[in-house]
């Protein structure tokens, strides 16, 4: 209750301005709403209850690359991107998995191993500047240690294998700087894994060293993550891996026929029964079939300007501004959101959903009602309409993915 009742004075304090206007909405009258009898509360009421009394993990916010891109203070309000830490508060977020993304083009040299340790360095920063508001966490006693203290915990997990470089050794030190989970590929093949957007499939699922390094993160305790990675390596690394493992921030082949990067009915079944957690990618492209589409034929087009111009043309380099002014982007709802979620839940049940949003990931295609990390109490409210209980919703927003990494922490152990 020590987090429900700071952060109920912290937004009693601030304007709506400052924490988002999903924040403002939920806390409208926010003089008695910790006096309201659970019996009598609204949807929207025990939402903002449900998202301050309990710890909400988000498995993916590429908050990292975003300040090493263009550096901002998120320890403080930011006019841009998706994570702060007053709208953090306001939602209720408090282990947000801090991406270490490592871009794709980067892959096979040494500078893809600097960039994830500057990444790291970022992360440390941001809690050395604002100890009295964020703490790493190693582990889930962490999370909940740094939950009880009032500290949004910043745990870390890698996107991209590729800084580890085919070295075990390189591995190890990542897992000691803090790493918990890794991305095993990204946007092309790695030495580690096939990517679920590469067309060649040069291992046809892991790479030999891809083999070896699953059993050595089970090993060290580091979390197999399957989001990007092509469906023959899927199935080998819930073959291999003797702890259950994580798609960090992934959707539903289900709602986007043809788009590998979500995952099938049948990996999801594989993955409930390696005890696993899907955890939902709020990009509309992720979830609708509409924003789908439209960003397949922007790719479409755009490539066939390259064929016949040529890459730095005229033509190519004011494409996707002129697309977007003619074609606007069809974003997804909160409906659509919740829609892969019940799917999961029909599929194999409540007990391996958890959230993966992607914000600072997904550029400005968020849907309506989840712009921001201000927009959690919108997610838990949507539940609650469609009929979800407070157990159910405590699943989905920590209890799913801590058991996980327990499970993780426990196999470590026993090496």
């Amino acid at each position: 209750m020590t987090k429900l009742l700071q952060t109920y004075t912290f937004l009693c304090k601030k304007s709506c301005a400052l924490v988002g206007i999903s924040a403002c909405l939920v806390f409208t009258g926010c003089a008695s709403s910790d006096q309201v009898p659970q019996g009598t509360e609204s949807n929207a009421q025990k939402a903002a209850r449900l998202v301050q009394e309990n710890i909400i993990v988000d498995g993916h916010i590429d908050v990292p690359y975003r300040v090493e891109k263009s550096w901002v203070d998120v320890t403080q309000a930011t006019s841009g991107g998706d994570f702060d830490y007053p709208r953090a508060r306001a939602g209720g977020l408090d282990a947000p998995f801090m991406s270490i993304y490592v871009p794709a083009s980067l892959d096979n040299s040494d500078a893809s191993t600097a960039l994830a340790h500057d990444l790291i360095d970022s992360v440390e920063a941001i809690v050395g500047r604002a100890p009295d508001k964020f703490a790493l966490a190693y582990s889930v006693q962490d999370v909940q240690d740094n939950f009880d203290k009032g500290l949004i915990s910043l745990p870390m997990g890698m996107e991209n294998g590729s800084p580890v470089q085919g070295s075990l050794d390189t591995l190890k030190t990542f897992y000691e700087r803090g790493i918990r989970y890794i991305t095993l590929a990204h946007s092309q093949s790695n030495h580690i894994s096939d990517s679920s957007y590469d067309i060649r499939r040069q291992w046809k699922g892991l790479s030999p060293f891809g083999k070896e390094m699953v059993q050595e993160m089970n090993r060290l305790g580091i979390i197999v993550d399957i989001s990007h990675v092509s469906d023959a390596a899927f199935y080998q690394s819930v073959e291999i891996s003797a702890a259950p493992v994580i798609a960090s921030h992934s959707s539903l082949r289900q709602f986007t026929p043809g788009f590998e990067r979500n995952m099938s009915d049948e990996m999801i079944k594989a993955l409930a029964e390696n005890e696993g957690v899907i955890m939902i990618n709020f990009g509309s492209g992720f979830v609708s079939p509409v924003a789908r589409t439209w960003r397949d034929r922007l790719g479409e087009q755009r490539q066939s300007l390259i064929d016949t111009y040529g890459e730095d043309s005229e033509q190519v380099s004011d494409f996707n501004q002129k697309y977007a002014e003619q074609n606007p982007y069809p974003f997804a709802t909160l409906d659509m959101v919740l829609d892969h979620i019940d799917h999961v839940r029909d599929l194999v049940g409540i007990d391996y959903i958890g959230i993966g949003s992607d914000y600072d990931g997904v550029g400005d295609s968020l849907p309506a009602g989840l712009k921001d990390v201000s927009s959690f109490p919108n997610l838990v409210e949507g539940l609650l309409e469609r009929g979800y209980s407070e157990d159910d919703i405590k699943k989905i927003l920590n209890e799913n993915v801590l058991r996980v990494w327990r499970e993780v922490e426990r196999v470590a152990a026993q090496n």
